[in-house]
């Protein structure tokens, strides 16, 4: 699998945004209904990029530390590495590369957001609450995301039982992330803010911007995600429960 540029990641968002303008057209929906509205553009993905920023920016830091006090020489890298849970894969370097990777993730998040906090929220919410519309498809959300941890177990790179670990693991990050995501697109009332956040999540602190020290390169690339989307999430909820009290005055 990833042997070439057009690899089955590419395929199934492409395939996904197709289908989900299929789905759109038997519903009679329009792509409003899920959140891509045509208000708000700007305001709300510079809001995205600012709460990214300021999360990635204290994750960041906390990585370096951790690495200059265990007396490593550090620097920041940018070059794009496909991201991987058992290391980092071939590096590439060309501007070639970096804009096909910000290409690709712009489809990346357009498929899964229109999917999962647009389509999905969309769907659920017509039969139960906005709650519960919230937490299933951020559950899903995680769910879709066993495949990273799939591709190591079928590589033979990772255990069964360490398939299972992850894959948990990658249920709760994901979902977390999910249930942000939604948040936001509740705040705003467009899915654009969690674009953005989750934009730079995929691109910028995943594939893009790295951290190289003198034994490795993004050792710590896990705990960094970690770190920024755990800080995100408290932000984003303590957020949502201003604006909550803020609308009962």
């Amino acid at each position: 699998m990833d042997q070439t540029i057009f690899a089955e990641n590419f395929i199934n968002k492409i395939f996904g945004i197709v289908l989900l303008f299929v789905l759109l057209k038997q519903l009679h929906w329009d792509i409003s209904t899920i959140g891509f509205k045509k208000y708000g553009l700007v305001k709300t993905i510079l809001k995205g990029f600012a709460l990214a920023l300021f999360s990635f920016f204290i994750a960041y830091t906390i990585e370096c530390s951790i690495l200059y006090f265990q007396e490593k020489k550090i620097y920041l890298g940018f070059f794009i590495t496909g991201f991987s849970l058992t290391g980092v894969g071939s590096i590439q370097t060309g501007i070639g590369f970096v804009f096909i990777n910000i290409f690709f993730n712009i489809i990346n998040v357009i498929m899964e957001e229109g999917t999962f906090r647009g389509l999905f929220y969309q769907l659920i919410n017509t039969r139960y609450s906005l709650k519960t519309a919230l937490f299933i498809q951020a559950l899903l959300f995680g769910i879709w995301h066993i495949v990273t941890p799939l591709h190591n177990w079928i590589d033979g790179e990772i255990s069964g039982m360490g398939f299972v670990s992850l894959s948990i693991g990658y249920i709760i990050l994901a979902g977390m992330m999910g249930v942000k995501w939604g948040l936001l697109y509740r705040m705003t009332g467009n899915l654009y803010a969690g674009m953005a956040d989750h934009f730079f999540n995929n691109c910028i602190a995943t594939n893009l911007l790295h951290v190289v020290s003198n034994t490795g390169i993004d050792e710590y690339m896990i705990f960094r995600i970690l770190i920024a989307q755990i800080f995100s999430f408290a932000i984003v909820v303590f957020l949502w429960k201003g604006q909550k009290i803020e609308g009962l005055k």
